[in-house]
């Protein structure tokens, strides 16, 4: 049961199209397992579309406007041309979101071995955050560390545990600046988690702070 949720000013931000890309598929990741912030997320938009109805006025359209819109959505939805690109697979950790990224399930991952056991795999996002999956074998720590900015750690496998909580599949952990943590994969389930950040990491280890430009945490 997924006990920690995104909190409404995210959730805000996300109706109006406001958060960086990276942060988006994070967003867009935990709503397609949560089903309270689907709601939530829900009402937000609601609130949004009433407000925009009630201050835009009416607005003169051209004689055409109709045809031309059925035209258009037309064009859009004809059959895909041979090369389109099919939906990818279900996948038993990578929820729908995620999978298009990734371009299939967790076996498509191209990890790349970051130290102590731990893997990462960067995925393409606008420069304004970074995106990235996370493998984190049972029972190994990630240095500790603060943030520059914010952090979003969505689990997708197993659990990890820090000083200030446990989180397990679909939790969210929203870390700031004021946050220093050193999380802990639990035993059992190696851990998978998606996190985005839109600022650096603040590692307190010398060999981590070496590492970093490299890594690109």
């Amino acid at each position: 049961m997924i006990t920690h949720h995104l909190n409404d000013k995210l959730l805000m931000a996300y109706a109006a199209g406001t958060l960086p890309e990276a942060f988006n598929l994070v967003v867009a990741t935990h709503i397609s397992l949560c089903d309270t912030c689907r709601a939530r997320l829900g009402a937000f938009e609601a609130v949004g579309g009433a407000v925009l109805e009630r201050n835009i006025g009416a607005v003169p359209m051209a004689a055409d406007a109709l045809s031309a819109t059925l035209a258009r959505i037309k064009a859009e939805t004809a059959p895909p041309a041979a090369a389109s690109r099919p939906a990818a697979p279900r996948d038993a950790v990578l929820p729908a979101p995620l999978r298009d990224y990734v371009g299939g399930g967790v076996d498509q991952v191209r990890w790349r071995n970051v130290g102590g056991g731990v893997r990462q795999a960067i995925l393409p996002t606008s420069r304004h955050a970074s995106a990235r999956l996370l493998y984190i074998p049972a029972g190994v720590a990630v240095p500790d560390h603060g943030h520059g900015g914010l952090e979003l750690t969505l689990v997708l496998q197993g659990a990890f545990a820090d000083e200030h909580d446990r989180f397990a599949r679909g939790d969210i952990e929203i870390a700031d600046e004021t946050v220093e943590h050193t999380p802990i994969a639990e035993a059992g389930a190696d851990c998978i988690c998606l996190a985005a950040t839109d600022a650096p990491l603040r590692f307190k280890g010398l060999m981590p702070r070496l590492a970093q430009p490299f890594l690109r945490i």
